[in-house]
């Protein structure tokens, strides 16, 4: 089955073909980040009219590297939600367009359905029962995935996501957009021997498997500002250090712990914060201390791409699940 796969929740417009939910015959992004790092951060009104701009294109290119014709292909599957509105309506509008035009089923994917889709593509041998993180700029979730079409959260932020805090606390470091990538270079540059800032790790009672970065985000910025106040330097490697021990502290034991309370013996993580070095350092670690098969997708499947939709949306279709013309696009939907 040739699915073409269409992805615009944000800022990146991505196109690619799949054969057979596995297979990526063609993967194709166009990111924006120069385009918003003037701004130091996604301008939503700009994203959609990019993705109007470049999805033709880039649809046209998708085919080309796949080396097939649009008249083979069986299904078009696009991201419906979550995500900037714009943003989705841009993918969502030309891939009703496209499968209309074709006669071919529309798939309506949901994004995060797409990230956890990304560790089959990497991974021939993984199939369901497993748990799976999915941490990025606009999400962190503690998930349980018992069959390929469906996941429940077990957990999740109940404010920020980690990928929010890391950019929001580089931005008031003066770092280039996007800031995660800046952070976690920063870090690597830190004194091994020196004593760690304390930073807050919030936990709930009643939902030990949520979290907070809302706080964590507050006392760092707070910190800087009387830093600041008091005349003196900070050592920028040394509190990326520290705020990544704090971000660790809380993502790690909680995935780990996620996947014992259901009795699976694996575990994934996805998203665009699953490309940090030292998270994925972090799980490997545990993981192996624990017993734990861990699966990381490669960094070019952490990040919003298509081929994670096209994976997705095999699995749907497999499942009965299409949509007709009247499908709209939603920024918020719950995974489950």
């Amino acid at each position: 089955m040739l699915i073409l796969a269409i992805e615009t929740s944000c800022d990146e417009t991505a196109v690619a073909v799949v054969k057979d939910g596995r297979q990526v015959l063609s993967n194709v992004v166009l990111s924006q980040v120069e385009v918003h790092a003037v701004f130091g951060g996604v301008v939503p009104e700009i994203a959609s009219r990019r993705h109007v701009e470049a999805i033709a294109g880039l649809t046209v290119e998708a085919l080309r590297k796949a080396g097939i014709d649009k008249s083979e292909l069986d299904a078009v599957a696009v991201t419906v939600a979550p995500g900037l509105i714009g943003a989705l309506l841009a993918g969502l509008s030309f891939a009703k367009a496209y499968a209309f035009g074709l006669g071919i089923p529309l798939i309506p994917v949901h994004h995060h359905m797409g990230h956890i889709a990304a560790n089959y593509i990497a991974f021939p041998e993984l199939a369901p029962p497993f748990c799976c993180l999915i941490v990025s700029g606009g999400h962190t979730i503690f998930a349980d995935v018992p069959s390929y079409d469906k996941a429940e959260v077990l957990g999740q932020s109940r404010d920020d996501a980690a990928g929010e805090a890391f950019d929001k606390i580089a931005r008031s470091l003066g770092l280039p957009y996007p800031g995660g990538k800046e952070l976690d270079k920063l870090a690597c540059q830190a004194d091994p021997h020196a004593p760690s800032l304390s930073f807050p790790r919030p936990k709930f009672d009643d939902a030990p498997l949520d979290v907070s970065f809302s706080g964590l985000k507050t006392a760092v910025i707070n910190f800087l500002h009387n830093q600041n106040q008091k005349g003196k330097t900070v050592d920028l490697p040394l509190l990326s250090r520290s705020l990544h021990e704090a971000i660790i502290d809380m993502l790690v034991p909680r995935a780990l712990e996620a996947a014992k309370s259901r009795g699976r013996k694996a575990l994934a993580v996805a998203g665009g914060v699953a490309a940090n070095s030292h998270l994925r350092a972090a799980f490997a670690k545990r993981a192996e201390e624990e017993g734990m098969s861990l699966y990381l997708p490669p960094l070019w499947l952490c990040g919003d791409n298509a081929a994670m939709i096209g994976c997705a949306g095999f699995y749907a279709f497999q499942n009965g699940v299409v949509a007709d013309l009247s499908q709209n696009a939603q920024a918020v939907a719950p995974l489950s």
